[in-house]
């Protein structure tokens, strides 16, 4: 996405607008934002609102110095169905004003896909950023996501080689597919000295590399009959180790609603600050967790990662990195501590491009 004077896909490019509407989508924005605007680019953030807790959103933004965003489109809390329609609707006028040159949307969201829609309505070329990533589960609204918006999509940057196969499967004209590398990455490998400097173990009170760390928060574990299991079964293992879990708000929601807390030593807060969070997985002993960008950031880390999900849209992080899928046989979390040992004692390497470099890549095209 050169400015003008350079080779650029779509030339000249001067305005980019850029959506998000969650905390992973600010972490994959960020360094494309720095790299654009050191290029000229003039750059505008609309943030849908999706994440409208400022735990996971006005923190994220100002710990990654992306500032407050141009537009705030408050669409808040709602069935996605309902979301999309609200961001689509209040989306078309703000890019009908602003006029950019390209739309770029992250990862897998409803903020994801709505803006896509909104964009393609309106005929302007889309980039998505973190294309290709398949779990093959259609239960799963993040694969029905991904699918329809690599579909729209002109420019579709990747981060690992499996992803440009699935596009190639998919029938996607491998001229609007780039391998560019994985912006999330850019984003710690930038916080780094600060995460490292935060000493978050020690502020908790845990010693490091003795406490486990937990997230949990899609549909498939928290919204039926499994929740209600994994916090009796977090309360087995707390009994022998610390387990640290900053509760999202839609977890903590479903926890209140079954009247459920799990027992022994679990500690549930509340959503940490981004440095805050990876600074405690830095020194942990390892991760529980069904999210997918923290299967990334493990990797990165060498931290071992166990995954309460039956598959995965990031299985680099299983062939070169440290996580492990459990799937959702929740009695497996009683033998997380032993596959946590398994995982140190296997090598594991950085995917390719990996090097907090993937944000110029872009900003480079």
């Amino acid at each position: 996405m050169a400015a003008s004077g350079e080779q650029s896909l779509v030339a000249p490019v001067r305005r980019v607008v850029s959506v998000v509407g969650t905390r992973p989508n600010f972490m994959k924005i960020a360094p494309v934002m720095r790299a654009l605007e050191a290029r000229g680019v003039e750059h505008r953030l609309v943030h849908t609102g999706q994440h409208y807790d400022p735990g996971l959103s006005d923190t994220f933004l100002a710990e990654l110095g992306m500032g407050a965003p141009d537009v705030a489109l408050g669409v808040g809390a709602m069935t996605p169905a309902r979301q999309l329609g609200e961001i689509v609707s209040r989306l078309e006028p703000v890019l009908l004003d602003l006029k950019p040159d390209v739309v770029i949307v992250p990862g897998d969201v409803t903020s994801t896909l709505s803006a896509a829609l909104a964009a393609a309505q309106l005929g302007l070329p889309i980039a998505h950023v973190e294309a290709g990533l398949r779990s093959f589960d259609w239960t799963m609204p993040e694969e029905r996501n991904r699918v329809l918006t690599d579909r729209l999509s002109q420019w579709l940057f990747t981060h690992s080689p499996e992803a440009a196969d699935n596009l190639a499967r998919e029938g996607i004209d491998s001229t609007r597919v780039h391998d560019v590398g994985n912006t999330m990455i850019d984003s710690l490998v930038y916080m780094l000295p600060e995460i490292e400097a935060a000493d978050a173990a020690r502020l908790h009170g845990l010693e490091e590399g003795s406490y486990l760390v937990v997230t949990l928060h899609r549909p498939a574990l928290v919204d039926g009959p499994l929740l209600r299991t994994a916090l009796e079964e977090l309360g087995k293992l707390a009994r022998t180790i610390p387990i640290v879990f900053p509760v999202h708000p839609r977890t903590r929601a479903r926890i209140s609603a079954i009247g459920g807390e799990p027992a022994g030593a679990v500690r549930l807060v509340e959503p940490m600050r981004y440095i805050e969070f990876l600074s405690l997985v830095r020194t942990s002993m390892g991760v529980l967790t069904d999210s997918g960008g923290i299967q990334e950031e493990t990797t990165f880390l060498g931290i071992p990662c166990c995954t309460l999900r039956d598959s995965t849209e990031r299985p680099v992080t299983l062939t070169q990195g440290t996580n492990m899928l459990l799937g959702l046989d929740l009695s497996a979390i009683a033998d997380v501590p032993h596959r946590l040992e398994i995982a140190r004692q296997r090598s594991h390497s950085l995917p390719d491009r990996w090097d907090g470099l993937a944000g110029e890549r872009i900003a480079s095209l």
